[in-house]
């Protein structure tokens, strides 16, 4: 299941069951888990790890150095869960020693071709990126996000989960969990409501998301005065809590 003409290090380790592709190029420190497959003209290198059954389409670069000024060769890493499916011409770089050191992507996601992951970002699980998302570096983005097509998001931002946003949106803040962004820069429109819906949230909760929502962005409060009504409003309804903790670790803080 390995074309003869892939080039793979002997230090690599490659699980059974992997399929790798003509002229595909496996590095010295990475490991691929069982069921992979790995189409023609891949290349994977770094410290790279990587789960299994996931799916990687032809000519993505994964576990590359990061496009920082500052990295001076340190072994970070790249680290990719299960069941991914990362379509063509995909960057996803490893992490600084300034962070972490090490670039996250979870389970379950469907990732676009040409998506840009830069070093240090920490994508969660059942995400979906559009063709053309980018994220620079020390991005965060949640469970159940999607990007739109060409969505850019600066770096540091957080993107809450079950969020959405809109083709050609330009995030330079925190985007709160199940709230709708649009726009150059990205602004708020209500809240991911149809995504919830299909999630299995009950009509009961997905209002009481909100009235969260407005209490955050429609009832004229300051963001410390919202914050505590929303620290209330946890009482009947424990998702509004998410919100909650998001606002209360933002460092860039929220679009308005």
């Amino acid at each position: 299941m390995i074309h003869p003409s892939a080039i793979i290090h002997p230090g690599a380790r490659i699980g059974e069951d992997v399929s790798i592709g003509a002229y595909s190029l496996i590095g010295e420190n990475v490991e691929i888990g069982a069921g992979c497959w790995i189409g023609p003209h891949v290349v994977i290198n770094g410290h790279t790890r990587i789960g299994t059954d996931n799916r990687i389409f032809q000519f993505s670069s994964l576990g590359e150095i990061p496009q920082d000024k500052k990295y001076n060769g340190e072994p970070t890493r790249l680290e990719i869960g299960d069941r991914n499916v990362i379509r063509e011409f995909c960057t996803f770089n490893c992490g600084t020693a300034q962070d972490v050191g090490v670039t996250r992507v979870g389970d379950d996601n469907w990732i676009m071709a040409y998506v840009h992951l830069a070093h240090d970002c920490q994508v969660g699980n059942h995400t979906i990126f559009a063709n053309n998302a980018q994220l620079a570096g020390h991005v965060h983005v949640g469970d159940f996000a999607i990007l739109g097509g060409f969505t850019g998001v600066h770096q540091f931002c957080h993107v809450g989960a079950h969020t959405i946003t809109a083709v050609g949106s330009v995030v330079l803040k925190d985007i709160p969990p199940y709230v709708t962004a649009a726009g150059n820069t990205a602004k708020p429109h209500g809240i991911n409501s149809e995504g919830l819906k299909r999630r299995g949230f009950s009509a009961t909760t997905i209002a009481a998301i909100k009235r969260a929502y407005k209490t955050l962005y429609r009832n004229g409060l300051t963001l410390e005065e919202a914050q505590t009504a929303l620290v209330e409003q946890t009482a009947s309804c424990a998702e509004v809590g998410a919100l909650v903790d998001f606002l209360a670790h933002s460092t860039r803080g929220i679009i308005r």
